[in-house]
């Protein structure tokens, strides 16, 4: 299905992954992304998230990850003057086609839209994985996970895991590309053994 974005998305390097569903909070104070930000709540438009390759999210453009996910400003408040808070959704995963920096140093990209995950049940033999993110959100609750919350769902919960465990940026990367969501959440049950998390038992 294509989209209304895809031909002239504007994206944001940093240091972060984002995955549709995710909530990800940003301290905007460039020029340059403060009036992306501006742009796209006025024309309640999304703006792409990747994972910086090379570079720094300050400064000279970073070159960022082939794929990356669309994000959309849901809150934002502007306590102090040059500096915009934001709270943005992650929507949907997107490949870049071709890419290019304005005289601004906001890069824009032609995307193409990558399909939802493949969802199916959390399985029996990975339901700890699904008792670790309850217990998640029994202690942080709405600051880190968007309701509705989808315990039996291997997209969700795999996500909402890779997004809060403290799995290396480069490996949430590769994992956020995955569509397949119960290999996704196999390896996150792996990781979860390895590091005696939650009770996590072996099949």
């Amino acid at each position: 299905m294509s989209e209304p974005w895809a031909e002239d998305l504007p994206l944001f390097p940093l240091k972060a992954v984002l995955f549709p569903g995710g909530l990800l909070p940003l301290r905007i104070f460039e020029q340059r992304y403060m009036t992306m930000a501006k742009a796209c709540l006025r024309e309640e438009t999304p703006f792409g998230v990747c994972l910086i390759c090379t570079g720094a999210e300050v400064g000279a453009p970073a070159l960022p990850e082939a794929i990356g996910c669309t994000a959309r400003i849901i809150q934002w408040d502007m306590q102090q003057l040059g500096l915009l808070q934001v709270t943005t959704r992650g929507e949907r995963r997107f490949r870049i086609r071709e890419r290019r920096v304005r005289e601004d140093g906001l890069t824009r990209a032609s995307v193409e839209p990558i399909d939802d995950d493949s969802d199916a049940p959390v399985p029996a033999r990975l339901r700890s994985c699904a008792r670790l993110l309850e217990l998640v959100i029994a202690d942080k609750g709405a600051r880190l996970i968007e309701t509705p919350y989808r315990l039996d769902s291997a997209s969700w919960v795999s996500a909402r895991l890779t997004e809060i465990l403290p799995v290396p940026l480069i490996a949430k990367q590769r994992l956020m590309e995955l569509t397949d969501s119960l290999q996704r959440l196999e390896i996150i049950h792996k990781f979860m053994l390895q590091h005696g998390l939650a009770g996590a038992e072996k099949p």
